[in-house]
C-alpha cells in the first residue's frame, strides 16, 4: 500500500524522538499554531481579517509568521486578481493534516491549564 501523503525530510529521521522534535519545531513558536488554528476555523483569510482574528500580533510579527509557515509548506499565499489585488493564506493539505495536533492541544490547555493569578494582588 502505498503512502501519497506529502512529507517533509527531517535531519534526526530514524531516532525514535525525531517526529515529536521535528513536529514540534514546525509549529512551536508563539504565533504559529495560533494562524494554523484560525485557519482551520475561518477558511482562506486576507492579512487583515487573519491579523483581526489572531488578534495580539503585529503586522510584522504575522508576515514573519505566515512567510516561514509558507516556507514550511503549511500555508499557502495567493494573490486574488480583484480590484484592488490583495493577498489571501489559506492552509496547505499538510497544514490541514495539522489539524487533530492542534484540537488536541487546544482540548489539553482547556482542560489543564489556568489563568495565572496577578502579579500585583496580595496572597494571603
Amino acid at each position: 500500500m502505498g503512502d501519497s501523503t506529502q512529507q517533509l525530510e527531517v535531519w534526526c529521521a530514524g531516532e525514535d524522538w525525531c517526529p515529536i522534535t521535528s513536529t514540534a519545531t514546525l509549529i512551536g513558536k508563539k504565533w504559529h499554531t495560533v494562524v494554523v488554528h484560525r485557519l482551520l476555523e475561518n477558511g482562506p483569510l486576507g492579512f487583515n481579517a487573519l491579523k483581526e482574528e489572531v488578534g495580539g500580533i503585529s503586522s510584522k510579527v504575522l508576515s514573519d509568521v505566515l512567510e516561514d509557515l509558507e516556507q514550511k509548506q503549511l500555508v499557502n499565499r495567493e494573490i486574488v486578481n480583484e480590484k484592488p489585488v490583495r493577498v489571501e493564506y489559506s492552509l496547505t493539505e499538510l497544514g490541514e493534516s495539522l489539524e487533530p495536533v492542534i484540537r488536541e492541544m487546544a482540548e489539553w490547555g482547556k482542560e489543564h491549564l489556568t489563568t495565572a493569578p496577578d502579579e500585583n494582588s496580595s496572597v494571603a
